[in-house]
């Protein structure tokens, strides 16, 4: 699933490629990529080399979202297909409001990025 699919004003404005024998990486790894999603734009590279770290939910990605369709929408595809739901998708009621809105979920796509999806 591409991000840019379920994000409205979203889409992949480059991606570059390794040549083949290049140091770093593989032909089929992204050298560098520029995207945007909902507007926001993101830079994105990967490469073959082995790093000491890897994905945490310490950082996740915030999205406002609009409406109650919008929220489930998201959150359904994003947790969907090895993904993960982290903090389901719930309203605040009962555990107070923590300045963020009216609903908050949080879940890990099937690439272990975290999203938090926020009810405005």
């Amino acid at each position: 699933m591409l991000v840019t699919i379920i994000f409205p004003n979203s889409k992949i404005i480059s991606i570059v490629k390794y040549a083949e024998g290049e140091p770093g990486g593989t032909p089929a790894l992204i050298k560098y990529g520029v995207f945007t999603l909902n507007g926001v734009e993101y830079r994105v590279s990967e490469s073959n080399y082995n790093h000491a770290w890897s994905f945490t939910p310490g950082v996740s990605l915030f999205v406002e979202c609009n409406s109650e369709s919008e929220i489930q929408t998201l959150f359904e595809a994003l947790s969907s297909d090895g993904g993960q739901v982290m903090v389901p998708l719930d309203n605040y009621k009962g555990s107070g409001d923590y300045g963020f809105g009216q609903k908050l979920g949080w879940c890990e796509d099937r690439y272990g990025i975290s999203w938090q999806l926020n009810l405005s």
